[in-house]
């Protein structure tokens, strides 16, 4: 009973704390996003000396596979994928049938369907809150992790990269609207990583 309590204890606290990453992030503004990545340097500015400044490419390559890992593994032992995977089978047959039956304007069964859909719709509120939980628990990692990355680049506005078909371009500058390459090179190269570790795991969708 103790072990149990002290675990939900403890995961309220690791909760509470990513949730209030995420909020603080928005509220704190720009000095709070310097001030949390200036603090993670600590820890990350001897590393990336060690890579070198030149190749800060390759910090934003190691960070996307520490994020990838973690948020895959967080995933992997917080979300019940059988439950998510049956849900979503269920919730494949259902739209289908609700659409036949409004197709052939059969009445009773669109009725009977209806019935159905508070149900439905309770089992969607499940699967959004077991994908919710996970999310506050890699914003600990991911977020300092980010506002880091954020730090350093604005200390170092002229590292660039060479990207297939664009040339060498710089990191600060924009890929399309306020999206800037380095975020770029950070999203595509966390994804690719993150596709291999959830094959993997076994972890995903239906």
């Amino acid at each position: 009973m103790a072990d149990s309590n002290f675990k939900k204890t403890a995961e309220r606290f690791v909760l509470a704390v990513g949730i209030s990453l995420m909020i603080g992030i928005l509220v704190l503004g720009e000095e709070g996003r310097e001030g949390i990545g200036a603090i993670v340097g600590i820890l990350m500015d001897p590393i990336s000396a060690m890579v070198g400044d030149g190749n800060f490419h390759i910090m934003l390559f190691i960070m996307a596979a520490i994020t990838a890992l973690y948020a895959s593994l967080i995933q992997k032992y917080t979300i019940n994928w059988q439950l998510m995977r049956s849900t979503q089978e269920r919730m494949k047959s259902f739209q289908k049938e609700f659409r036949e039956a409004q197709l052939s304007q059969n009445t009773y069964m669109v009725k009977k369907l209806e019935e159905q859909r508070a149900d439905m719709m309770a089992d969607q509120m499940e699967m959004s809150k077991q994908q919710f939980k996970p999310m506050a628990y890699i914003s600990i990692i991911s977020l300092p992790l980010f506002m880091w990355a954020y730090h350093y680049i604005s200390l170092h506005p002229g590292a660039s990269l060479v990207f297939p078909f664009w040339g060498e371009q710089e990191l600060v500058s924009t890929v399309l609207g306020p999206l800037q390459y380095w975020i770029f090179w950070y999203f595509i190269t966390s994804l690719a990583i993150s596709q291999v570790v959830r094959k993997a795991l076994d972890i995903g969708g239906v």
